[in-house]
């Protein structure tokens, strides 16, 4: 008997235990279902406040007094479609806008000043004679003007653009000491065709670099014991001769004549009757 009545106390414990549970879980329920009916009512509120934000401007948009569209009717043209809103002429491209800029002055740092001399890879040795100020494309320029006494031209360069040029200043007399050095060496003459070689040496003059330019002078430096020229490369020659004797004349600032003996002495051209005058 007591054995039963110990089991009947246990199963009693578990439905009592049982029920407990089941009554936690149903006011776990019923409080996540205030949980939600509480924010399902806030964002109603909100709608609701949205709503009212936007009926209000739209009765602000109704108050505002409509402007009337201006229609422009094109010539020529009989049809429906005739007049068309400016906006959409505009978006076509019919109608040509002329836009006035105002005129700006471009501030760049000045590399060279009047009366000195200066290297223009295509030209040679100038001097610049001026800095004048010019308007190109609605833009106050500064530019230099440069004088080639030896072609009796002149030539203008925008101060913005010396380094696009090339434009750069005469070699100075420690530079050109290097340069004497290179037209004692050797000849480097190449086994190709002549007029891939003619193109190179063209480059090479017209690169306005001293080194290169004293390069040429070498390599078709002709002395008497030596095979005649060709005319092509006489005249290859003799600008590159012409540019380098005047960049040493202006860098060592010495005579015409001075400059000519110290060159061909160099290149052996001393004794030469028929040696290039250009200078």
């Amino acid at each position: 008997m007591t054995k039963k009545k110990t089991k009947q106390n246990i199963s009693k414990k578990k439905v009592a235990k049982k029920k407990v549970v089941k009554k936690k879980v149903a006011k776990k329920k019923v409080a996540k279902k205030k949980v939600a009916k509480k924010k399902v009512a806030k964002k109603k509120v909100a709608k609701k406040k949205v709503s009212k934000k936007v009926v209000e401007k739209k009765k602000e948009v109704i108050d505002k007094p409509v402007k009337k569209k201006r229609i422009v009717s094109l010539p020529g043209i009989q049809h429906k479609r005739a007049h068309l809103n400016p906006s959409h002429w505009q978006a076509k491209k019919t109608k040509k806008v002329l836009e006035i800029k105002d005129i700006k002055e471009k501030k760049v740092k000045k590399i060279f000043n009047t009366k000195d001399y200066v290297v223009y890879p295509t030209h040679g040795v100038g001097q610049v004679i001026d800095i004048e100020k010019r308007e190109v494309v609605g833009q106050k320029l500064e530019m230099y003007v440069i004088e080639f006494p030896n072609m009796d031209m002149l030539v203008r360069v925008p101060v913005d653009k010396t380094k696009l040029n090339n434009l750069r200043k005469v070699s100075r007399p420690g530079k050109i000491q290097t340069i004497f050095k290179i037209l004692t060496e050797k000849a480097k003459i190449k086994r190709t065709m002549w007029s891939r070689r003619a193109q190179e040496y063209d480059q090479k003059i017209n690169s306005g670099e001293i080194e290169q330019i004293a390069e040429v002078v070498r390599d078709l430096n002709r002395a008497d014991s030596q095979a005649e020229q060709s005319y092509s490369e006489r005249q290859l020659f003799e600008l590159a001769y012409g540019r380098l004797l005047r960049e040493v004349i202006v860098s060592l600032k010495i005579t015409d004549e001075a400059g000519k003996k110290k060159v061909d002495k160099l290149l052996g051209r001393d004794k030469i009757e028929n040696a290039p005058l250009a200078i």
